[in-house]
């Protein structure tokens, strides 16, 4: 009718020129009237075709405003839709993930949010649709009918029931289709102990708070058959509809049944039925394995570094303290994600104890290694044994070579030719005019300041041959007998033998014994510390390899032991949507 008017009002005011470009002509008044009535014309024409189409949305919404008055006029919605207080009303339940918004390990909540999908058949709801031109499904508001009052009884917000009360929607059979959104945290028991390689299995506990088993009876909406109810199948496979969901960035979906319980307490004969619905989560564990995990290990390798560390450097300890502090460090931030449970360690936990006990050990190996490096033969003294099983045996199982001390290959040779060198001293010249005496031992000339007394030294070592000129042995040297030196040796040379020799000469040959024996002392001194020294090198490559096989031995007993590291299920959340059913007829007709 409306397109008829729009072709009527396009005929009445066609041009012979077929234009609609008109211009004002103030000269022709008739023109003006003309244009004026054209106008006119099709504001009339609007304004019908308005009041036609208004008038027919009319005639449609008071059909459905008939229908409206008539079923919730006497409807008392406090009242059970049953037709005997005896009968039984069954409410078909089913859930509908839509986000995993939070896993709270600490507080041991778990946050969702999902649509609480419920239907049940209302014997007061039932119209003809031939009665109401054909209108068979009308849409309610949920605070004007009988709803069931299906609460989460593990609830740990405060909030049990659902708080928006959407539209329902109500079908000529009855058939009352409730989809309300709701947003809940539900208390859930985590189990620390693989943390952070974990699976948590969450339980969300749906049932009527006032309706017992005889008045309100609980069944998923996978439990309905094309002949009624399977009552066999109380376990069902997928009892959460996934279609809608969400991934979360943190958890994947393992395995999602449901399960229908009666349970009796203690203040009631009668059962009360609930469905449970189990969602098994596994933890994605990327972000605590490169925040965590990898630094932890990195960690615990760097104690290895403490025994390659020269004694010498005196930052062996410092680092073990430094390493000790950013594991305590580790150990705040994994008290601020786990539950303060006494249940179980979690492996991150175990990790992070192990380690500390390595480094605290390490400590203790350092101070040790240190003491052996730094002893002398003023403090101590090395046994055989000690000597034989540290700079002997040792070094060859852990193959090493004892770097060459210098005075160990030459100082044998040295003190030979020192020796040579004192038997062989001339003390002046060797012209021929010069008579020579040759004297084998002297006293120390008691003036001299190098004295040591009570010293007495042997005559293999200090054996000498000196040249001595002197004016009163004349005959000598006006003599042509060939100057011969004579040797003669007495025995060990004493602080109380008396010599005739010169007082320089005697000071210097007490001077030269002192050197020599001061020399010989100090390369003694020289060669224990050095062996104390090789001693704690010993010490410390032997620690190397024993923290180096702990580290390695530790870490993959500890950290592989986790059972999700080997676990290959394939998250539900990744397969196709045509893997969860559809859900049940009744959804099929709220849609």
């Amino acid at each position: 009718m409306i397109i008829l008017f729009h072709r009527l009002f396009v005929a009445a005011t066609q041009t012979p020129t077929s234009s609609w470009k008109y211009q004002v002509d103030e000269d022709n008044p008739r023109r003006k009237k003309m244009q004026f009535h054209r106008l006119l014309l099709h504001f009339l024409v609007c304004f019908a075709s308005f009041q036609l189409s208004v008038g027919t949305l009319g005639f449609a919404n008071m059909y459905a405003k008939r229908l409206y008055d008539d079923l919730l006029s006497n409807y008392n919605r406090l009242i059970r839709p049953v037709n005997n207080s005896t009968d039984k009303l069954t409410v078909w339940l089913n859930l509908k993930l839509s986000q995993l918004i939070e896993v709270s390990l600490r507080n041991q909540v778990m946050t969702t949010s999902m649509w609480l999908e419920q239907k049940w058949t209302d014997y007061r709801l039932v119209w003809d649709p031939a009665d109401y031109e054909d209108v068979e499904m009308l849409y309610v508001p949920a605070e004007n009918i009988w709803l069931p009052d299906i609460v989460l009884y593990n609830n740990a917000d405060g909030n049990y029931e659902v708080t928006l009360l959407t539209k329902a929607t109500v079908h000529h059979t009855g058939l009352v289709n409730w989809n309300p959104p709701a947003i809940y945290k539900s208390s859930c028991e985590m189990d620390v102990e693989w943390f952070p390689f974990d699976k948590q299995s969450c339980l969300m506990k749906f049932g009527s708070w006032t309706y017992d088993g005889h008045e309100v009876d609980l069944m998923h909406m996978m439990q309905e058959t094309d002949s009624g109810i399977d009552v066999v199948s109380a376990n069902i496979v997928t009892g959460i509809n996934l279609t809608e969901f969400y991934p979360s960035v943190e958890w994947d979906i393992l395995d999602v049944p449901a399960k229908k319980n009666e349970e009796r307490y203690p203040c009631c004969e009668e059962p009360y039925p609930d469905i449970t619905f189990n969602v098994t989560m596994r933890r994605k564990t990327l972000f605590y394995t490169v925040n965590l995990i990898i630094p932890c290990v990195g960690i615990t390798f760097l104690t290895i570094l403490v025994f390659y560390l020269p004694s010498d450097s005196g930052e062996k300890v410092t680092l073990c303290i430094s390493i000790l502090v950013s594991l305590t460090v580790f150990f705040l931030l994994l008290a601020e994600i786990i539950p303060p449970t006494s249940l179980a360690v979690p492996l991150l936990g175990k990790y992070l104890l192990f380690t500390m006990i390595l480094v605290t050990v390490s400590i203790i190996v350092t101070v040790c290694v240190l003491n052996v490096h730094f002893r002398s033969p003023a403090t101590h003294h090395m046994s055989p044994w000690v000597k034989k099983v540290f700079t002997v045996i040792m070094p060859r199982l852990l193959l090493m070579s004892r770097p060459i001390y210098l005075c160990q290959g030459s100082c044998g040779d040295e003190r030979k030719k020192k020796n040579q060198f004192y038997n062989g001293i001339d003390f002046g010249g060797r012209n021929d005019s010069t008579p020579y005496i040759y004297a084998h031992t002297y006293r120390k000339n008691p003036s001299c300041p190098s004295e040591i007394p009570g010293e007495t030294v042997p005559a293999n070592d200090i054996t000498a041959t000196f040249e001595l000129r002197s004016s009163t042995y004349g005959s000598y040297a006006s003599s042509n007998q060939p100057r011969q030196p004579i040797y003669h040796n007495f025995g060990p040379l004493t602080y109380g033998d008396d010599d005739l020799l010169p007082p320089d000469v005697s000071c210097a040959l007490r001077s030269i014994q002192f050197i020599a024996k001061h020399t010989k002392d100090t390369d003694r001194e020289i060669e224990v510390i050095e062996d104390w020294k090789f001693v704690a090198m010993v010490l410390d490559r032997f620690f190397l390899w024993i923290f180096i096989v702990a580290c390695f031995v530790g870490t993959a007993a500890i950290i592989f032991e986790a059972p999700s590291l080997y676990d290959e299920t394939i998250p539900l959340d990744q397969l196709s949507h045509a893997y969860f059913p559809i859900a049940p007829t009744a959804t099929k007709l709220s849609m």
